[in-house]
């Protein structure tokens, strides 16, 4: 499909506007000079009647003998050339013509209908269309000295037509069009060149293809999108966003405001800055949003909020959590069990039966006591699994993970869940673990508690490892802040922080260095 270019639409489209514009005010202007010079021709053929009636030799040859009055004619014309009238007619008060510029109606008897008041001492003008076309004439009744009526003057002016005005002038509608039109012309390519920069050099089908790809793009996309511009004004708000938020309808144009007064993205247009993985409740649903000032040539034109449902998160968050324990902990009961059976057949190899036994019956119930304890005491299944692999991983790396015979968790304080206690408990046991790296203490321990009361629930991890510096102390739960080396750093303390605060929770942190490290978490239920 061909297309015709923006540049040539608009030049096309200007060079018409003007065009006509001139052609309108052409008729308007030729219309208000006809309508002008018929009354200046009104004006002129009443003045030039008057003075032909005004003529003593004409009145007087009108009453005369046949040779007087056959000298009108003559008298007339001469009056005809001097006021430039198109004719003069002279009639007597039979209406005999005594003057008129046929020579062969002089003599005979006129029969115009717009003649008679003039025969009764009236003065006036008439505006009637003839062979030559319109005419505009005046009529003066003729007073002799004895101040009788004798006759009556016609006078006439052919008014010009349209097409002969325009002929009259079309030097000076040349002139003036051509002019207009250059520089119409001119305005119109530099209007065109301007649209042009401004719309990045693209034809209208092409920003045409380009919305329609932009919209279902979004609209195939399985996080809520929504945009606004610096006024606040919905730009973007795509079909999931309308699913989660329950809105149905057209939207865009609309200020963010009224249909979503709580999403918090106009906020971003204070504060020019990005907020990523924060948490929010709009519309009493749990979302995770990240919220990004829009910037074109390094000035903010919007703001865009791209969301999904917690609730989705969470389960893609357990599935995962589930998988990496899942597979931790194969990994760790399978090198942890490849050790027993090592030491199983050593035993048997030395020839120490009863001490073979005593020892699987020892690791058996071992394990079956703690997977007891935490059944009954522990009702979270993600978490038991957790604080299970975490066991068997301590094992693995030589560190005693010790479980509080006394813990007990019932419920979570809300709005926390089992993936909240499941990130708190995960990331604070790993960081113990990582406090063992590169130290060389005594024997290396880690004791978690989970203590729940009819008011209160407290978490505790405490290791004896390395410790934390003083100074770093204030900085642990900063996004991105790590005391240790490596990429993707700074992220655990920071979401433990995050999570406990959602629940308006306390933790609290001693540390000692060389001596070791506690973390204890507080939940009023």
């Amino acid at each position: 499909m061909h297309y015709v270019s923006i540049k040539t639409k608009i030049m096309g489209l200007i060079f018409f506007i003007v065009s006509f514009s001139l052609l309108l005010a052409g008729v308007v202007i030729i219309g208000n000079f006809i309508d002008s010079r018929e009354d200046d021709l009104k004006h002129r053929a009443l003045l030039t009647a008057r003075t032909v009636a005004e003529v003593p030799e004409i009145s007087a040859a009108i009453t005369g003998t046949k040779d007087d009055r056959s000298t009108i004619n003559d008298r007339v014309e001469t009056l005809r050339i001097i006021h430039d009238a198109d004719y003069i007619v002279v009639m007597d008060m039979n209406h005999i013509r005594l003057s008129h510029p046929v020579p062969s109606l002089i003599g005979k008897k006129s029969q115009g209908d717009d003649e008679r008041p003039a025969f009764a001492e009236l003065t006036y003008t008439t505006k009637a269309k003839g062979d030559a076309g319109t005419v505009i004439r005046g009529f003066v009744p003729i007073i002799n000295k004895n101040h009788y009526q004798v006759g009556v003057v016609v006078v006439g002016y052919i008014l010009p037509t349209f097409l002969e005005i325009i002929w009259n002038v079309r030097f000076e509608i040349l002139l003036t069009g051509g002019i207009s039109l250059l520089f119409g012309g001119w305005g119109a390519w530099l209007l065109a060149l301007r649209i042009k920069k401004e719309m990045f050099n693209l034809e209208p089908h092409e920003i045409v293809q380009l919305v329609i790809e932009r919209t279902e793009t979004f609209n195939a996309m399985h996080e809520g999108i929504i945009a606004i511009d610096t006024d606040e004004t919905i730009t973007i708000f795509n079909d999931k966003a309308k699913s989660m938020m329950g809105i149905t309808g057209d939207v865009i144009g609309r200020n963010i405001n009224l249909i979503i007064p709580d999403t918090r993205l106009p906020e971003i247009l204070k504060l020019q800055k990005p907020l990523y993985n924060k948490e929010l409740t709009v519309r009493n649903l749990n979302i995770v949003s990240n919220r990004i000032p829009i910037k074109v040539q390094g000035k903010t034109v919007g703001a865009v909020a791209i969301f999904q449902d917690r609730t989705e998160v969470k389960k893609l968050a357990e599935e995962l959590t589930g998988v990496k324990a899942f597979v931790s902990a194969l990994r760790v009961q399978n090198h942890e069990h490849m050790n027993k059976l090592h030491t199983i057949a050593g035993l048997l190899q030395l020839g120490h039966k009863t001490r073979a036994l005593e020892y699987v019956f020892q690791i058996t119930e071992e394990h079956e006591e703690l997977t007891r304890f935490l059944s009954k005491n522990i009702h979270s299944e993600s978490l038991s699994g957790l604080l299970l692999s975490k066991v068997s991983r301590g094992k693995e790396l030589g560190i005693t993970v010790h479980i509080d015979r006394h813990s007990k968790l019932t419920s979570f304080p809300p709005p926390l869940d089992d993936h909240d206690f499941v990130v708190i408990l995960g990331n604070l046991i790993e960081n113990a673990f990582d406090s063992f790296k590169d130290f060389n203490g005594k024997e290396q321990e880690i004791y978690v508690s989970i203590e729940q009361h009819e008011n209160l629930l407290s978490v505790l991890v405490e290791d004896n490892g390395k410790g934390i510096p003083k100074e770093a102390e204030a900085f642990i739960f900063q996004e991105g802040f790590s005391t240790k080396e490596g990429s993707n750093r700074g992220i655990g303390l920071f979401l433990v922080n995050e999570i406990i605060s959602k629940a308006n929770g306390t933790i609290q942190v001693e540390s000692t260095l060389e001596q070791g490290t506690s973390f204890t978490i507080t939940f009023n239920l």
